[in-house]
Order: C-alpha cells, then structure tokens, then sequence
C-alpha cells in the first residue's frame, strides 16, 4: 500500500473508531471495529485496493452512525469509497440509524440492489458476509440455535437471507472466497432447516379437547369400553346391578 493510501486508510481508521465508539456485536461483548477491521483485512488479502479497504472500514458508518453521510463521507474519502460504502449499505431512503424500515423490505432491497453491482462493490459485500458467517456459525457451534434469537429476523428469514446474498453475489468472485462462503451458507443449513423470506405466524395452542384443530373424540366410559368387549354386556349389566342402577342395555 503506498504511503499516500495508508494515510488515507489510518485516517478512515480512527474515523470509524470515532464514529462506531462504544458499540458492540449483536447480542456480544466484543468491540465492532473487530468486525470492521477482519472486513478491510479481508478485502486486501483477496486483491482489493485501497478505496476498497477503506470501504470496508466504512461500510456500515451511514447505516449505523448517527450523523454520518454519503455526502460526508465524499468530502472525507473521497468518491468511489462513499459510492462503495452506499451500494453495501442496508438502509433505505429515509431510514436512520434509530429508525428503520421493516426488515424484509430492507433485506428485498439490498438482495435485488445487489444484483445489479458491479465487482468492486461485490467484493467488499462478500468479504462482510464471510466475516458475519464466521461469526455467526462459531457461535452456532458454541452456543446452539438460540443464537439467532439476536437478530431481528426468524431463523428461517436468516437463513434465506443468506442463501439470497450468496447467489447475487455471484460466480465472478476470487476462487477461494467463493468456496468459503458456499461452505458457510451449507453449513448454516444444518442448523436451520427451512429457508423463507415470511415471517412464521404466531403458534396459536389448540383449544382443550383438539390437537392441530381438529376435535378429538372423547375418552370412551368405562362402562363402553366394558360393553364393546366381548361379553362385556353381560360384564357391565352385572356391575350396573351391583351398584344398585340399570344396566347399560335398559337405559
């Protein structure tokens, strides 16, 4: 890296430490420039340029740091790295890092808007997939499914989401961080069995007396199930008697 770039990449560095501070990875203890810092180093060692390890230190400033914008972000680093940080950011017009769109609209958006970029946005979107896959299935095989209840979508979304992203990423990516990702995303598979971008509905419990709403037929009397053996009526009469009532075939 020239000694210009890594101007350019120590001072977007301590922007991002500025910017991001104190937060966390979801439902972690751990700094989130971890995140941000595995994602630039990531971009470099699969061939990405400075403007595009910078990106990946910044690539989630507009969507979770208050006051940061592409406008900013082009005055600072200038233009290809706010349209890289732009193109990979998960928000939509109007959003905020306090209030955002519904979740699967966000992630129907970024899917499609995916699509449609070109390499150099592709590969600094692949190398953030690969580091939260990472995470995400260590802490899988750690902690188990409970996991994903950090995040704002059911397992089943999660899992689409990422089955989605990997196939609009594309086939064009460097070879290895390619076969990393499939290996991720199958292997997420083995922990979430369904993939679905719809929310599952609330499991409402079945009323007393059905199972999956359907009417279960009542517990059958002793005295029936006396009379429906063989020779039980003559059993259940002789019973009936003792008791001092009618037997079952007078009533």
């Amino acid at each position: 890296m020239l000694a210009r770039d890594r101007t350019r990449f120590a001072a977007a560095l301590r922007f991002a430490l500025a910017s991001h501070g104190d937060q966390k990875r979801k439902g972690t203890p751990i700094p989130y420039v971890s995140h941000l810092l595995q994602v630039a180093g990531l971009v470099l060692e699969y061939g990405g340029d400075a403007d595009q390890a910078i990106a990946g230190l910044l690539h989630d400033a507009i969507e979770d740091c208050p006051g940061v914008s592409e406008a900013g972000l082009r005055r600072r680093f200038g233009a290809e790295v706010a349209r890289i940080v732009r193109a990979a950011s998960d928000v939509l017009e109007g959003d905020t890092p306090r209030r955002r769109s519904p979740w699967l609209r966000r992630k129907l958006r970024f899917i499609a808007h995916l699509r449609g970029q070109d390499a150099r946005v592709r590969l600094v979107t692949a190398c953030d997939k690969l580091d939260n896959l990472r995470s995400l299935l260590a802490d899988l095989h750690a902690d188990g499914p409970e996991t994903l209840a950090r995040f704002r979508g059911t397992p089943a979304q999660i899992r689409w989401y990422y089955e989605e992203v990997r196939d609009a990423l594309g086939r064009e990516l460097p070879r290895r961080l390619s076969r990393e990702l499939d290996l991720l995303v199958a292997e997420l598979a083995h922990f979430v069995p369904r993939a679905s971008p719809e929310a599952e509905p609330a499991r409402r419990r079945p009323a007393r007396g059905t199972r999956g709403g359907r009417t279960l037929p009542s517990e059958p009397s002793a005295e029936k199930t006396l009379t429906a053996a063989p020779g039980g009526a003559a059993r259940a009469r002789r019973r009936s008697a003792r008791r001092g009532g009618p037997a079952p075939s007078a009533r």
